[in-house]
Order: structure tokens, then C-alpha cells, then sequence
């Protein structure tokens, strides 16, 4: 009994690599809209998700960008926003 070999063909594509909107040590305000299922908080850059820990939804604040990734990032809490 022998099985095809065949490939199946692409269906993707290609699909360059948008830029990310931050970087790694850089401050940016921000308004968590939704915890993540770690219990981070998730808020968005130009659509770009970070990580925030200690956030509950709702909060505004300055965040620290401690890494990035190509599909997210992690920051930590330096000050609240301004209200």
C-alpha cells in the first residue's frame, strides 16, 4: 500500500511583517481594554497588543516596554494617566 506524496498547495501566502510600533525601553500611555487569560492586561498600539501586568480594565497609564516579540510586547506600570 503506498500514499501520495503530494503537497498540498499553498494556501497563505505571503504576508510581509508589519513594523511594530514600540520598542523595547520606550514609555507610552496606554487604557487596558481587556485582560488576557494569564490575568495580564491587554492594551493596544495601533493595534499592536501589550501585556501589562497589575492592570485591571479601565485603568490609564504611562507603561515601560520591557520586551517585544513580533506579536506582542510586555511592559510594566511606571505612573498612572492623567483622568
Amino acid at each position: 500500500m503506498e500514499r501520495s506524496r503530494r503537497r498540498r498547495p499553498a494556501t497563505g501566502g505571503f504576508r510581509p511583517a508589519r513594523p511594530v510600533p514600540v520598542a523595547v525601553g520606550g514609555e507610552y500611555d496606554v487604557e487596558i481594554e481587556s485582560i488576557g487569560s494569564r490575568g495580564d492586561g491587554i492594551a493596544r498600539i495601533e493595534g499592536f497588543v501589550i501585556f501589562v501586568k497589575n492592570t485591571k480594565v479601565g485603568d490609564k497609564l504611562k507603561v515601560r516596554v520591557n520586551s517585544v516579540s513580533r506579536r506582542f510586547a510586555i511592559a510594566t506600570p511606571v505612573a498612572q494617566g492623567e483622568e
